[in-house]
C-alpha cells in the first residue's frame, strides 16, 4: 500500500496534419480504410455485445451515398438489462482503489493519443463531417485530456480532508452516488461523449450511456479504447435505443443516481421535469448535470482592431459549420468600424471552402443529419422574407451529396431579430451594427436578449471599457473571453459551461464537475472516548 500520486497532467499537444506530415499520412491511411469497409456497430451491455434485430443505418454527412456499415437498435428489454448489468457491476467497481481506477483512464489516454490517434481522428471525419485539425483537437487532444485531468483532480478531491481537534480523527470519504449515472451526449464532440459517461465511472460510479444516434459510428471506438484499458464490465454500458424507450424506464427507476447531459434545452428540461414527477420514487435525490447550448455573442468596442474582430467572427461562426456549442451566433458592431469589419469579414468568408474533409483545402464540411439541416436552411429562408435583414453572405444550401449549408452572413436592423434571438446550431452569424453612442445600453441589451449564457466574447484595447463590458456581461456567459473568440475551451485552462437556459455550469473539465458525483461521508472517531458523561461547567462551585 502506498499513498499514490497522479501524474500531472499536460494538454495533449495538437499535431498540424500540415502536407508532407507523418500525422497526415495516416489519418488519411485510415480515412480511406474505414470508407472502404462497412462497421457492425453492437450495443455493449455488461461487457457482452449485443444485437438486436432491429438495425439502424450509418452513413457520412458529407456523401450520404457513402455506406458506413449500421448499430443495433435496443428496446425496453435493452434498457432492462443494462440497467441490471451496471448494478451487479456496482459492489466490485465502487470498492476498487481509486488508484487502479485512475489506472484505467490513464492507459485509455496514451491509447487515444499514441496507436488509436488516426483511427479516431479518421472516424470522427467520416462520422462527423470534422476536418482534421477539428476533428484532433476534438477526439483526441480533448478527451485525452479529460481522462487526464478528471484522474488528477479525483485525487485532488480525496485529499480535501477536515481538520481534527485533540483526541479526534476527522475524514471525508468521497462515496460513489448509491444508483447508476445516466450519460446522454451529443453528436458535435467526440470528447463531450467520452467524457460525460466516463467523469461520474472514475469516481465509482455505473453508468448508462446514450450516444447521440446520428454519431454511434464514433461511440464504438470510444468503448473499445475503454476496453482495451481494462474498463471492467458493466461499468459502462453502451445503449442505442429510442428515448421513449429511455424516459420510460431509465427516467423513472428508484436506482437513478444521477444525469450527466448534453444537448437541447428542450430535451433537459424535459428530463428535469419528469425527474421532478417522480421525486418520491428513487432511493436518492438524482444530481442532474447538463449543458444545453448557447446563443454566443461578440462584442465589438470601437477600440478594438477590425481585423481581429473579423477573424474572430469567422473562425467563431463557421469552424465545425457552427455546430458547436459555443459558435458564435450573433455579433454587436460599431458603426464607426462596421464598413472595416465588413470589407475583412467578407474577404475571409469569401475565401473559404467548403466540401468533404478529405480535402485539407476545406474550411467548412457538412452539416450532421437531415433534420439539423432542414432547420438551418428554414432559418436562412426566413432572413431571406424578411424585410428587416440582409444576407451579405452565404445563404445558399445544397443536399444534392452531402448536406451543404454555406456560412451565411446576416446583417439585421432588429436587435430583436427571429435570427439574434434564437439557437440556430449552423453557419448563420447574425450582426447588429449599433450607433458608438449607445455602447453601454447595447451591452445592456446583449446581456438581456438571450436566455442562454454559455459563451461570448468583447474585443477592445480601452481597458477601462473592458472592465465595463465584463461587469454588465458578467451573467450572461459561463465561458467569457477578451479579445478571442468565444469557442475553443481547453480542459484544464477553461474549464466549460454556462448558466440561465445553457445548463447547471457545472464546469467539464475541472474538479466542480467531479465533485458532483460524489456523495460526500464524514467520518468523526474520538481516539480517546470520553468515560464520564458530566461537563466542566457542572462541577459545583
Amino acid at each position: 500500500m502506498g499513498i499514490y500520486k497522479i501524474p500531472e497532467p499536460i494538454n495533449e499537444p495538437v499535431l498540424s496534419y500540415a502536407p508532407g506530415t507523418p500525422e497526415r499520412e495516416e489519418i488519411m491511411a485510415a480515412y480511406n480504410d474505414l470508407k472502404s469497409r462497412k462497421l457492425e456497430v453492437p450495443m455493449v451491455i455488461g461487457g457482452k455485445e449485443i444485437k438486436t434485430d432491429e438495425t439502424v443505418p450509418m452513413t457520412s454527412p458529407h456523401d450520404l451515398s457513402l455506406d458506413l456499415g449500421h448499430y443495433y437498435r435496443g428496446g425496453k428489454k435493452e434498457i432492462e438489462m443494462a440497467v441490471k448489468a451496471a448494478m451487479d457491476a456496482k459492489e466490485g467497481w465502487t470498492n476498487l482503489p481509486f488508484e487502479q481506477r485512475a489506472a484505467i483512464f490513464l492507459k485509455a489516454a496514451d491509447l487515444l493519443a499514441g496507436p488509436y490517434r488516426a483511427l479516431v481522428n479518421a472516424a470522427t471525419m467520416l462520422a462527423h463531417s470534422k476536418n482534421a485539425f477539428q476533428a484532433e483537437i476534438d477526439a483526441v487532444c480533448e478527451l485525452a485530456d479529460f481522462f487526464r485531468f478528471n484522474a488528477y483532480y479525483m485525487q485532488e478531491i480525496y485529499k480535501m480532508q477536515p481538520g481534527s481537534a485533540p483526541t479526534i480523527w476527522n475524514y471525508v470519504d468521497y462515496r460513489p452516488l448509491e444508483g447508476f449515472v445516466f450519460a446522454v451526449t451529443p453528436f458535435n464532440f467526440v470528447s463531450i461523449a467520452g467524457n460525460l459517461p466516463t467523469a461520474p465511472a472514475m469516481m465509482g460510479n455505473v453508468v448508462l450511456w446514450k450516444p447521440a444516434s446520428s454519431v454511434v459510428y464514433t461511440a464504438h471506438f470510444i468503448m473499445k479504447i475503454l476496453k482495451e484499458a481494462g474498463l471492467p464490465d458493466g461499468v459502462i454500458n453502451l445503449v442505442t435505443a429510442r428515448g421513449a424507450d429511455v424516459g420510460e424506464i431509465i427516467m423513472k427507476n428508484e436506482n437513478l443516481a444521477g444525469i450527466h447531459f448534453t444537448g437541447s434545452t428542450a430535451v433537459f428540461q424535459g428530463m428535469w421535469k419528469t425527474v421532478g414527477e417522480n421525486i418520491a420514487n428513487y432511493k436518492s435525490y438524482p444530481r442532474i448535470v447538463g449543458e444545453t447550448g448557447g446563443k454566443d455573442f461578440i462584442f465589438a468596442h470601437n477600440s478594438a482592431s477590425a481585423v481581429e474582430v473579423a477573424t474572430a467572427m469567422t473562425r467563431g461562426a463557421f469552424e465545425y459549420q457552427g455546430q458547436k456549442c459555443s459558435a458564435a451566433s450573433r455579433a454587436y458592431i460599431p458603426a464607426s468600424m462596421w464598413d472595416d469589419v465588413k470589407a475583412i469579414l467578407l474577404k475571409q468568408v469569401g475565401e473559404l471552402k467548403m466540401g468533404p474533409p478529405e480535402d485539407f483545402t476545406n474550411f467548412v464540411n457538412a452539416i450532421i443529419d437531415r433534420s439539423a439541416y432542414n432547420d438551418i436552411a428554414s432559418y436562412i429562408d426566413y432572413a431571406k422574407q424578411s424585410k428587416d435583414c440582409e444576407i451579405i453572405a452565404g445563404g445558399n444550401y445544397d443536399d444534392s451529396k452531402g448536406l451543404f449549408i454555406e456560412p451565411t452572413v446576416v446583417v439585421t436592423t432588429d436587435p430583436h431579430f427571429k435570427l439574434m434571438e434564437e439557437e440556430i446550431f449552423g453557419p448563420v452569424l447574425t450582426i447588429f451594427v449599433y450607433q458608438d453612442e449607445d455602447f453601454e445600453k447595447t451591452l445592456d441589451l446583449c446581456d438581456k436578449t438571450s436566455p442562454y449564457a454559455l459563451t461570448g466574447a468583447v474585443f477592445a484595447r480601452d481597458r477601462q471599457v473592458t472592465a465595463l463590458a465584463a461587469k454588465v456581461l458578467r451573467n450572461a456567459a459561463g465561458n467569457f473571453y477578451i479579445n478571442d473568440k468565444p469557442t475553443g475551451a481547453v480542459v484544464g485552462q477553461q474549464p466549460f459551461g454556462g448558466g440561465r437556459a445553457s445548463g447547471t455550469n457545472d464546469k467539464a473539465g475541472s474538479l466542480l464537475n467531479m465533485i458532483r458525483w460524489t456523495s460526500p461521508r464524514t467520518v468523526k472517531e474520538a481516539l480517546v472516548p470520553p468515560t464520564d458523561y458530566r461537563y466542566p461547567f457542572m462541577a459545583a462551585e
